[in-house]
């Protein structure tokens, strides 16, 4: 999730367990700070841009690694605050609260994070919400402004509190069951078209859980099967995968990696001699957050590039915002920045083409 989202979680967890001791300010400034420091791991460097990607939210997301490390930020605060030095089993437990809620609703994201490092270095994505969500974040941001600047006392705050805390965990494991409703709708539209796809993939839209897009990995193509949870006709777009630009790139740890952590949802694309590949469950086609190039061309020939390269993410596509709310709604509206691929949900898709063979290598 995103950094407000995460230090005002953090906060109200800081505020709901020690504050009655410290303060609700001072419990959620600590809070606050402790809720970012797993994502600290974004600053420790990488061999390459491919290995930065593929290794945020590895251990410092942990929650066996937060449980070692909760002493060396826990005990400091207890001898910090001499409100806490009887209570230092409730610091402990407190801070790792902090430490385990971060790793936890980054869990819920598609990205995928690292839970049991390092017994198990599998990144584990629900997907079931966008990482930036104002629906969950508005009630824990209110009771952090709340606690920051009044420093409140009493039971109106602890109920708020309490009731922001909630009324957020509610709402991020009901996601969970969008997400299925959307699966099995998705499941019932690929059996009428008789589509047979290596894998798919269900996902919320940007900055909501209403409007949702299943990836849909057909050989040579990928679909976008885009549907409302309040009803309505889906729309659905057919874009090439261009698997024959793999070629000798299949052989690089930049390539593995990629394919590995994406869980085979990737394309390529070739752009002025470049070989790109893009993630396909981050963003939009064609703005997708995170796209390497990998190789170039050369008389027709694919060649690795080292180290490779982070290429800018594609970002503000004409008309989007109002293409998601009509999405929302339920109401057909063809996305402008995906046209040219739209196909109308019913009509009969032609059967996936093989892939071409790779490009030769020299």
């Amino acid at each position: 999730m995103d950094s407000v989202t995460q230090f005002a979680l953090g906060a109200c967890v800081g505020a709901a367990m020690l504050g009655p001791r410290i303060g609700v300010r001072k419990a959620a400034v600590i809070g606050g700070l402790m809720g970012t420091v797993p994502d600290l791991d974004t600053f420790i460097p990488s061999a390459d841009p491919v290995s930065a990607f593929t290794s945020h939210r590895g251990p410092s997301h942990s929650l066996l690694v937060q449980a070692f490390a909760t002493p060396l930020f826990a005990e400091p605060v207890v001898r910090l605050f001499r409100q806490l030095r009887d209570k230092r089993m409730l610091t402990y437990a407190a801070v790792y609260m902090m430490f385990a809620t971060h790793a936890l609703i980054d869990a819920m994201t598609v990205y995928g994070t690292q839970l049991l490092w390092p017994l198990s270095k599998t990144p584990y994505g629900v997907g079931s919400i966008f990482i930036i969500d104002p629906l969950y974040t508005a009630a824990l941001l209110a009771a952090t402004l709340w606690a920051l600047i009044g420093n409140p006392e009493g039971p109106r705050y602890r109920r708020w509190l309490n009731g922001a805390l909630i009324v957020s965990t509610v709402y991020m494991l009901g996601t969970i069951g969008l997400q299925k409703i959307t699966e099995v709708r998705a499941d019932a539209w690929i059996k009428a078209n008789g589509l047979n796809p290596q894998r798919t993939l269900s996902i919320p839209t940007p900055f909501n859980t209403l409007f949702w897009r299943t990836i849909i990995v057909e050989n040579d193509r990928y679909l976008n099967l885009y549907t409302s949870i309040l009803g309505g006709e889906p729309s659905v777009y057919r874009h090439l995968r261009h698997p024959e630009l793999e070629g000798c790139l299949s052989t690089s740890p930049a390539f593995r990696k990629l394919a590995a952590f994406t869980k085979g949802f990737y394309r390529f694309e070739e752009a002025d001699g470049s070989i790109i590949l893009s993630d396909l469950r981050m963003g939009l086609t064609p703005q997708y957050v995170f796209r390497f190039k990998l190789g170039e061309l050369d008389d027709g020939t694919p060649h690795p590039v080292d180290p490779p390269r982070r290429e800018p993410t594609i970002r503000g596509a004409p008309g989007d915002l109002q293409w998601l709310w009509t999405g929302i709604l339920g109401k057909a509206n063809v996305r402008i920045a995906e046209a040219s691929a739209y196909r109308n949900a019913s009509e009969t898709l032609s059967a996936a083409g093989k892939p071409l063979p790779p490009l030769p290598c020299s």
